[in-house]
This record gives C-alpha cells, structure tokens and sequence, in this order.
C-alpha cells in the first residue's frame, strides 16, 4: 500500500530531547515523513535549536505544561495545515518508523479511526521493559476497562494514528499525562472506531532505571482520571 506521506502529519511532543531529537528527525525525514511538527514543551536545554536546524515545524511553550498541552498545541496547527491523517510519534526515539505503516493502515482501509499501538498484542513483537511498567501497565488495563468499558491489551500507549475526523473528536484538554486516558475515555463515550496494532517500544536507558517516578506518575495519571471522569 503506497502511503500518503504529504497528507500525514505527525506531532512530537519534547521536553529537554536534546540528546534524541536530532536522531528522532532524521529517522522520519528518512523515510520520507516530512511534515513534523514538534513542540518544545518548555525545555530548559537545546530541543527547540537543534529541532530547527532540521527545518521542521517547531513550537514552543514558554513553560513546560506537559505532554497533553504540547500534543494538543501540535494537532491544532496540522489541521490548520490541512492534515489529513494525524500521528503522536514519541520525540525521545521509542516508537520505531518500521511500525508506521502498519499503525496507518487500519485508519487508511476505513477499519479504524484511530489506531493504538499494542506492546502485547502480538508475542512475536515483544517489548522489553522494566518488570515495575509491566506490572504498572497490567494494572492499566484493568483500570481503563473499569473506567471504560474498553477491551484493550494495551494503554497509555503513546504511539498513534487518526484521521483528521477523530483528531477533533477526541479533543485533549489534559495538559499533563493523564490525556491518555483521556483520549480512551474519548473513543468510549463518542463510539470512535479503533483497532490495535501491535509495536514494538524502544526504552531508553533514563525510562529503564527510572522506576520511583514510573509509580508516582501511574498514581497521579489514576487519581486525576478518576476526577476528570466524575467531577469535571
């Protein structure tokens, strides 16, 4: 299936991606993604320098506001430009540019709407990662279920791919982390199609041996759904 490249946009949230940035662009633009979008979410190092010099779109909050804030900024300026197909590709170089293909697909066939990328869904394609996200993201599924309805093998997964259509349907209002549960609470309640797609995850070494912050965030990202949910 021949992709329409000019018509897909993706948007990499970053904060403080000097070290994979570059690389991050460089692997996209490879394979002929140009229409990037990043947002520097505040950072305090060379993100938005090192962004531009490879002459892509480049945003920038003043303030770090968090990775909902700046993939909301980016969907708002694709539109503006017209994109037809939408895709949250992580900046620090997690997501591989081998699965976008298949990540599109069931959104370019009329399968989907949205598609969300698995790390469990196909065994061959297994991610390695720290055994605390493991047990942190098994507790996921039960408590997005919970919450709902949804029958996934995977969340807060942020590698994605939508139509224009659903990009202004489930509309982020989440600055912070919790815009992933946000955006599945989204597909249940305005019945979006989705489907999964099985990925593969690249941790880095800072993610691997982060595990006190993993915990506190996947508290944090629970006790704020649940507000969200119920007393917004």
């Amino acid at each position: 299936m021949k992709l329409p490249k000019n018509d897909m946009w993706f948007i990499l949230a970053a904060f403080n991606e000097e070290k994979r940035i570059t690389k991050t662009i460089k692997d996209l633009k490879k394979e002929g993604y140009n229409n990037l979008v990043v947002i520097d979410d505040g950072s305090e190092d060379n993100t938005y320098e090192l962004a531009k010099k490879e002459k892509v779109h480049v945003l920038k909050h003043p303030v770090n506001r968090g990775q909902g804030a700046a993939l909301r900024s980016g969907i708002e300026y694709a539109l503006r430009k017209k994109a037809k197909y939408i895709i949250h590709f992580d900046a620090d170089g997690q997501h591989r540019v081998q699965d976008i293909p298949a990540m599109i697909k069931p959104v370019l066939e009329g399968k989907a709407e949205i598609a969300l990328g698995s790390r469990y869904l196909d065994k061959n394609k297994k991610t390695k990662m720290p055994i605390h996200r493991t047990f942190y993201l098994k507790g996921g599924l039960w408590f997005t279920k919970l919450m709902t309805g949804l029958k996934l093998t995977d969340t807060h997964n942020g590698f994605r791919a939508m139509t224009a259509k659903a990009a202004r349907e489930l509309k982020i209002t989440q600055d912070e982390m919790e815009h992933a549960s946000e955006i599945l609470e989204l597909i249940a309640r305005k019945k979006v199609k989705y489907k999964e797609v099985p990925v593969i995850i690249t941790y880095n070494e800072e993610v691997m041996e982060n595990s006190t912050n993993s915990f506190k965030m996947g508290v944090q990202i629970i006790l704020k759904t649940i507000h969200y949910k119920f007393f917004k």
